[in-house]
């Protein structure tokens, strides 16, 4: 019988790490990533790691940074500090009654299968059904300051080795850089990612873009309607990719079986953590729909947790899971996690196979606190 996951305490630090490039989207500038960490310590003082992908401000999706550490001190750790559960689906059971706040949630619940994986002595992939020992890695380019330091971007970053390029885009610079890069480069693979920045008026954009041969293109419409990408679909060929609209497993069926889509970002995240990422797997396998793992900026803890997470057979295209190093000079973990070749290879210690780099967490934490509920 698998040993039972216990909670004894919990550790959060808050982290500003600086960006090594300045990267541009549809909402703005980001020089920085605020980073928040939990540390889940067991029985035996062995340890979980989680990452959260909230952000400062509600830009991408509702959470923020300040909502999901209060939640997490006040009434999720709380909730489940000092107990035993089963596995990590029977801890989130305790906070069932908490409604929505799924990248808080996700961000415990991560640390939860990274302590229950090491418990079993198992890296996480496997506990989750992966069937890779590496994955395929794609670029995310922000907006550049012209064609031509587009086309210098993903010139370098082919060289690397990267198997798939995608371009930000936003309204006034769309058709332009992807003209230009596929002049470029005839054939390599290349996306585009809106974030949510068109409307349906803006339907001549992407009929245009059709021209360009896109693997896909990302979230052009409102993150809450998938009834409008449903209609863009019908009038465009390149298949659209769902991310900010793909909260759900149900949302995932119901996007699917409205064609608003053909192809999904999982971030688990964005959906709630890993186990809701799983049904969101096995619906996207049942209607043939391929799955690749977009990133927001993680740091090592939540890069490797989206490389394991890669390894499911349903993730059929290169994920957002480039190099630490290209964002960062110090990573949150100890071990390098570096794109070779295309791909990046899944650790293969216990768990996540990662160890918190503590020394530069703690010398850089804006925030730490510990707590073991008052027990």
């Amino acid at each position: 019988m698998p040993p039972a996951l216990h909670i004894a305490r919990a550790e959060v630090f808050l982290l500003k790490l600086p960006l090594k490039f300045r990267f541009e989207t549809s909402f703005g500038v980001q020089t920085a990533k605020t980073v928040p960490l939990i540390v889940l310590h067991g029985a035996n003082d062995e340890v979980g790691l989680g990452e959260g992908v909230m952000e400062d401000a509600p830009m991408f999706r509702e959470e923020t940074v300040t909502g999901a550490l209060y939640l997490l001190k006040e009434l999720f750790l709380p909730a489940i500090l000092g107990q035993s559960f089963a596995n990590p689906q029977a801890m989130m059971l305790a906070l069932s009654g908490f409604r929505g706040n799924p990248m808080a949630k996700a961000m415990l619940e991560a640390a939860a299968w990274d302590l229950w994986a090491r418990g079993l002595g198992v890296p996480l992939a496997h506990l989750l059904g992966g069937v890779r020992e590496r994955v395929a890695v794609g670029v995310s380019l922000g907006i550049q300051a012209s064609e031509a330091a587009t086309v210098q971007a993903v010139e370098a970053h082919l060289a690397q080795g990267y198997r798939r390029i995608k371009l930000k885009i936003k309204p006034g610079w769309d058709v332009q850089p992807v003209a230009a890069v596929r002049a470029a480069f005839p054939d390599i693979a290349l996306t585009v990612d809106a974030n949510s920045a068109y409307s349906l008026a803006d339907t001549r954009v992407f009929q245009t873009l059709d021209a360009y041969n896109l693997d896909y293109i990302e979230q052009p419409l409102a993150y809450d309607d998938l009834q409008d990408h449903a209609a863009l679909q019908s009038r465009i060929g390149t298949p659209l990719c769902l991310d900010e609209s793909i909260v759900s497993a149900r949302a995932a069926r119901q996007a699917l079986a409205l064609d608003a889509g053909r192809v999904i970002n999982v971030k688990q995240g964005r959906v709630g953590g890993v186990a809701e990422s799983l049904r969101i797997h096995d619906v996207a396998q049942a209607f043939s729909a391929p799955l690749w793992c977009g990133g927001m900026l993680e740091s090592g803890v939540g890069r490797a947790l989206n490389i394991h997470l890669s390894t499911l057979p349903g993730f059929s295209k290169p994920g957002d899971t480039a190099s630490a190093s290209r964002y960062w000079d110090t990573d949150t973990v100890n071990e390098p996690l570096e794109m070779i070749g295309g791909y990046q290879m899944v650790p293969s210690g216990p768990g996540l196979g990662v160890s918190l780099n503590r020394e530069f967490v703690q010398s850089v934490a804006s925030e730490h606190w510990t707590t073991d509920g008052g027990r």
